[in-house]
């Protein structure tokens, strides 16, 4: 019955007519730049304008495509090579913690009420991003991170598992530890893809991810095409920004993931 669903999403999406895929084009345009200026933000901004006009089920296989290739992208932001290796270094308990959490999680995308994750994710989210834009800055103090790294990454597992959603606690955490705006948005991308890996060995795990859609990742190539152009010009925005100005962009940033989460638990 899954893999039936499956094939007719993909035929849904193939039978859209102009006006939609320029909608589709033009969603991940804006999804991209978001992502590209702040490093986070794509799949929230881009379920929720194509949730305007698509059906969820729809819009998740546009998704697929462009989340997996620009989460590599952002990881090379600050570089590859030394800087990409000391990021994994310095972060692979977090990494281990988000897949153990992710796999272990007592509740899943297929087994929780999506609109409550959403409302809890979303209060917490909006409270940092308040208290982000007020200058009540998180500090992790580096001999805190060697056991907080690890359960940083649980919880973040746990709430991936839950909700889809990749950013809480591990951005806030992240932001905490005193990174440069380059070193934190590679750090995200880093946490963004492996969180994107263990969600779908979950989701592949419970059979909510049925196999007819693992062929439509060919749909994906104009949305991947306008996602990248999009971080492309965001990632300049970015290098234009002060350190001060990013961190205002950034929990702004946050503040809408915040809103658009809370929308879409109350809907």
């Amino acid at each position: 019955m899954k893999a039936l669903e499956a094939v007719i999403t993909v035929n849904a999406i193939h039978d859209l007519g102009l006006v939609a895929w320029l909608a589709v084009a033009a969603t991940f345009l804006l999804a991209g730049g978001v992502k590209g200026v702040v490093g986070l933000g794509l799949p929230t901004v881009a379920m929720g304008l194509l949730g305007l006009f698509l059906p969820p089920a729809q819009a998740a296989v546009l998704l697929l495509l462009p989340s997996f290739v620009t989460n590599i992208w952002q990881m090379g932001s600050g570089g590859w090579g030394a800087p990409l290796w000391a990021a994994a270094r310095r972060l692979w308990s977090l990494q281990l913690g988000v897949v153990v959490g992710t796999l272990c999680s007592p509740v899943g995308l297929a087994n929780l009420d999506a609109r409550l994750g959403a409302l809890g994710l979303g209060l917490a989210l909006l409270v940092y991003a308040v208290c982000g834009l007020g200058a009540l800055q998180l500090a992790v103090p580096p001999r805190w991170q060697a056991w907080a790294s690890p359960l940083v990454g649980v919880a973040t597992g746990v709430v991936t598992a839950a909700t889809g959603v990749f950013v809480f606690p591990a951005v806030p955490y992240l932001q905490g530890l005193g990174m440069d705006k380059d070193r934190l948005v590679q750090a995200m991308g880093l946490s963004f893809l492996v969180s994107t890996l263990a969600l779908a060995w979950r989701l592949a795990a419970d059979g909510a991810m049925p196999a007819a859609s693992l062929g439509t990742l060919g749909l994906g190539v104009l949305p991947l095409l306008m996602a990248l152009l999009g971080m492309g010009l965001g990632q300049r925005l970015r290098q234009r920004l002060s350190e001060a100005r990013f961190r205002r962009v950034f929990f702004a940033g946050m503040g809408v993931v915040a809103l658009q989460l809370l929308f879409k638990g109350a809907a």
